[in-house]
């Protein structure tokens, strides 16, 4: 791959990614590592296809071959514009219909003030694979989400299957996204899986086997 556009999840942001920038760019990769910004109207007013124009406009602007890389939310929003990139990378991806109906849902609206309410112990009980300095930088870095975008997307996005290869990494600890669910998704498109044995839903990018994890999706890609 010549380039590849990381994709943060929900109340997180392009700093989630800092470890696999670096792998893939030890690669040779352009990597760009957008953060999700909100309308002029606030959060609050942001939809998910707020989230996926913005996504669309950063990943035709990178040179081919390019890859889609996300993480959670990010993971949706990459499958959705996949046939756009040469491969797909999905990272603990909130998933699209049907397989969202396996995922605990709960009613989103307004803002959901994660950086307001958030404290250092939830966040070590959030990535109990991660080391404490890797807890405290998440720690400091939440921000607050739209509950509009984050309800649209988990209520049951339809996803066309696309043309291009794409990789699943399905963390085996994840309480938001069982694995299961990535896993069945990922089979029914024929694509590659990689398990990560208790790694956390954002374990796979700031815990202990992230970079096991980027060295393997890089190496797939690498390949492609």
């Amino acid at each position: 791959m010549k380039s590849a556009l990381l994709l943060h999840g929900a109340g997180g942001g392009a700093w989630e990614w800092n470890l696999w920038r670096g792998v893939l760019q030890a690669r040779g990769m352009e990597v760009a590592a957008p953060d999700l910004r909100p309308v002029a109207a606030g959060l609050s007013a942001t939809a998910w296809s707020d989230y996926l124009t913005q996504t669309e406009e950063v990943l035709l602007a990178l040179p081919r071959p390019r890859a889609a890389i996300g993480a959670s939310l990010g993971g949706l929003l990459a499958a959705a514009v996949a046939d756009a990139a040469d491969a797909l990378v999905l990272v603990n991806p909130l998933p699209p219909a049907p397989w969202h109906a396996q995922v605990p849902q709960r009613v989103r609206e307004g803002v959901i003030p994660w950086r307001r309410d958030a404290r250092l112990s939830s966040t070590r009980r959030a990535l109990p694979d991660a080391d404490a300095v890797s807890a405290l930088y998440a720690f400091r870095r939440w921000r607050d989400e739209s509950g509009l975008a984050l309800g649209e997307a988990a209520g049951g996005v339809a996803v066309v299957r696309p043309h291009c290869r794409a990789l699943f990494v399905a963390s085996e600890g994840d309480e938001d996204v069982p694995a299961a669910v990535t896993a069945a998704w990922a089979e029914n498109w024929g694509a590659d899986l990689i398990r990560l044995d208790s790694a956390s839903h954002v374990g796979a990018l700031l815990g202990r086997s992230a970079t096991d994890a980027a060295e393997q999706a890089a190496a797939w890609l690498s390949a492609r």
